[in-house]
């Protein structure tokens, strides 16, 4: 429960938008705020639970941190990972930019969007807990993800860090004139109690200005660990809150690339056909990977938990024909159907980072009424003076490295809502990734991906 802000429904605040964010190792969600007016004088704040230093420092106020979370959660089952398939595929086809390495955390947008929908109601929370999690309810999914991001953070062989923050305008910012001075907006502490229960989301009071953009960026960067340094670069003048999810990943391989022989220099065929020069890692792995029309194999990350997993269009396949043929169900097949079988693969060293607009890409998916004006229902969030709550966009950074020792990934999502993530006798498989192919972080023990990407102009 939150503290340092009284559950009072009568609770009121002046803003006119919302705005969600969330951050995967590079993801963040933008929300609207409220700020709180609980019999004080004008512009004295309760701020129990801000730490020593941390109060106004910067123009923000940290008054609750999350720490831990404090609702208890649901061991994640078959329910929750086929709920979930179908979302990570479609997510990642519609995300995808043609000729360009892209890459998105399936995990980090579901968290995000989650968050958000605890505030979502009628129509608009149907449309959510549809694409989301093929209408698994909204609790449940907190559920599920509360018990699922604490067992990820726990894992001992990967640093994997997950973090939630909301921001929310100070009260006494009237930015609206013609508010008269009637509150903006009235907010629901469920919505506020829920992120922090079941997400340990931090709760911060900000200026909402440059020094809020700063604060913002500052906290990006530190829980991304220096990953991406910017999810934000202006804050919209309806905006009244931000809410970010933060998911990093690094992890060594479990047989790093540690001799000369296993580098050498290579080259790479872009999907416009051009030719890269690239630096190759061999190695032997155990797990082969068949898929109609492609083939691929799984390398583990030190301890087992995690793994990287390729899979290569056959030649002349296509790759965008190919991930248009992805679906959940047959994606979870061939990872589950993983064989016993010598594969000498070559994986090329890469980094990049990508960013993209994912409003488009979940209105496809089905989530229109969200991003209506006339059709949002955000009424669980709170309510506004100036017009309609809505989502007004969402956006989703990622970053990644693949080298010798391991890899480094990250991921950040920001949504904006407005008013108005023993080897049998065969022949050895030879896999090449000297041309476009899809990769994924995956969890071994769900078989869902972190993060899935494809790798289209590397070099």
């Amino acid at each position: 429960m939150l503290k340092s802000i009284p559950k009072n429904r009568g609770f009121k605040s002046k803003f006119t938008a919302l705005a969600l964010a969330a951050l995967l190792a590079a993801m963040s969600i933008l929300a609207s705020a409220c700020a709180a007016k609980t019999g004080e004088k004008e512009g004295e704040r309760r701020n129990t639970d801000a730490p020593a230093g941390e109060t106004a420092k910067g123009g923000y106020s940290l008054l609750s941190s999350g720490g831990g979370r404090n609702a208890r959660g649901k061991a994640v089952d078959e329910a929750f990972t086929q709920a979930h398939a179908g979302f990570m595929t479609e997510l990642f086809k519609n995300a995808l930019k043609r000729d360009e390495n892209s890459l998105v955390s399936p995990l980090s947008v579901l968290t995000a969007l989650a968050m958000t929908a605890n505030g979502a109601k009628g129509g608009t929370l149907s449309e959510m807990q549809q694409t989301l999690s093929g209408g698994m309810s909204a609790g449940e999914v907190n559920e599920y993800l509360c018990y699922y991001l604490d067992q990820l953070v726990n894992d001992k062989n990967a640093k994997l860090g997950a973090a939630n923050s909301i921001w929310f305008r100070q009260n006494e910012v009237a930015f609206d004139p013609a508010a008269d001075g009637d509150p903006a907006f009235t907010v629901n502490m469920d919505f506020l109690d829920k992120n922090r229960d079941y997400y340990g989301a931090d709760i911060f009071e900000a200026l909402f200005d440059k020094s809020t953009v700063d604060a913002i960026n500052s906290w990006t960067k530190e829980k991304t660990n220096g990953m991406i340094d910017r999810i934000i670069e202006d804050i919209d003048p309806y905006a009244v809150m931000e809410l970010v999810n933060a998911l990093t990943f690094e992890a060594d391989w479990e047989e790093p690339y540690k001799y000369e022989h296993q580098l050498r220099d290579g080259e790479f065929t872009t999907s416009k056909g051009e030719k890269r020069a690239v630096k190759l890692m061999r190695s032997e792995e155990a797990a082969y990977l068949e898929a109609a029309n492609a083939e691929g194999f799984i390398k583990p990350y030190k301890g087992g938990r995690f793994a990287f997993a390729a899979l290569l269009p056959n030649e002349g396949v296509n790759i965008y024909d190919f991930i248009e043929n992805l679906n959940g169900e047959g994606l979870l097949s061939v990872i589950k159907g993983a064989r016993d079988r010598r594969v000498i693969a070559s994986l090329p060293k890469f980094a990049f980072d990508f960013e993209a607009s994912l409003a488009d890409a979940l209105k496809a998916m089905g989530m229109e009424d969200a991003f209506d004006v006339k059709k949002a229902d955000f009424s669980g969030l709170g309510e506004s003076a100036f017009g309609n709550i809505l989502i007004g966009e969402v956006l989703h950074k990622t970053h990644i490295e693949v080298g010798e020792q391991g890899t480094r990934a990250a991921a950040v999502t920001r949504v904006e809502m407005m008013a108005g993530s023993a080897m049998p006798v065969e022949e050895p498989a030879v896999i090449v990734l000297d041309r476009p192919f899809v990769f994924m972080i995956m969890d071994t023990e769900t078989n869902l991906p972190l993060f899935i990407g494809c790798a289209a102009d590397i070099g």
